[in-house]
């Protein structure tokens, strides 16, 4: 299988703008997901999307690839088809890779590309709860998995609700799955969500993966061990900022 690895960095954020150049230890945060990234084996190419001419140009000077793409994207899998033809080349899948994660595990990226074999359509990693605090979090999103190991719907509340039980024995009762959001695109089925209107779903919930399950598209699940670590405040930078220490 010959996959692209699209990194998406957009300048504008509401809580944390110009974060993809946030500065960890002597390094900004893009260049570490790119250096990431690039150490999966599974990548034929790995590429930065971005809709901002200073990330454009810092990407640039550190020797990584990018791709300008338009201001337009509701999405980070919008901003990956455009990067996708951008990129002048046939690939079977597309690996978006979140642009603010500075430590993802290359092997999270090989992990998931294990079950791109033609078939798959789309595929994303989750991870087992095991924490009440993340259980009942409507910023981490869950994932209920068929026993194919495919998604059956994602919400930010947990599914299913166990009506003859206390919340605090929900987790000794069901496995749930916290959603991890790396995602792999065939590059056919990229190319078709991408023209599909938002949902009542994902309406509903703000989570653009609904939309693909609410349109008849089938989600590959892979679970992985590795926790996930994102960056969405200027506080969670400076927590990756110790760990950076800590780890090196």
């Amino acid at each position: 299988m010959k996959i692209l690895g699209i990194i998406p960095a957009r300048y504008a954020s509401t809580r944390f703008p110009a974060k993809a150049l946030a500065d960890i230890n002597g390094k900004s945060m893009v260049q570490r997901v790119y250096e990431q990234a690039q150490k999966a084996d599974s990548l034929s190419r790995v590429v930065v999307a971005t809709d901002d001419e200073q990330i454009y140009n810092h990407v640039t000077n550190f020797g990584g690839e990018v791709v300008m793409t338009g201001t337009h994207h509701q999405s980070g899998t919008d901003r990956c088809q455009e990067a996708l033809v951008a990129s002048g080349e046939s690939f079977d899948y597309v690996v978006n890779i979140q642009g603010d994660e500075p430590f993802i595990q290359p092997r999270q990226i090989d992990l998931l590309t294990s079950v791109l074999d033609g078939t798959t359509e789309l595929a994303t990693l989750v991870k087992a709860i095991t924490d009440p605090q993340v259980l009942f979090n409507p910023n981490s999103p869950k994932v209920v998995v068929s026993q194919t190991g495919e998604a059956l719907y994602f919400s930010r509340q947990p599914i299913p609700y166990q009506r003859d039980r206390p919340q605090a024995a929900w987790l000794d009762h069901h496995q749930y799955f916290k959603h991890i959001g790396l995602y792999a695109y065939r590059t056919d089925v990229l190319a078709r969500i991408t023209q599909l209107p938002p949902s009542t779903l994902e309406r509903a919930e703000a989570l653009e993966q609904l939309r693909w399950l609410e349109n008849g598209f089938r989600i590959r699940v892979v679970e992985t061990d590795l926790e996930s670590y994102g960056v969405d405040t200027v506080e969670d930078l400076e927590l990756v900022a110790r760990f950076s220490k800590t780890a090196s």
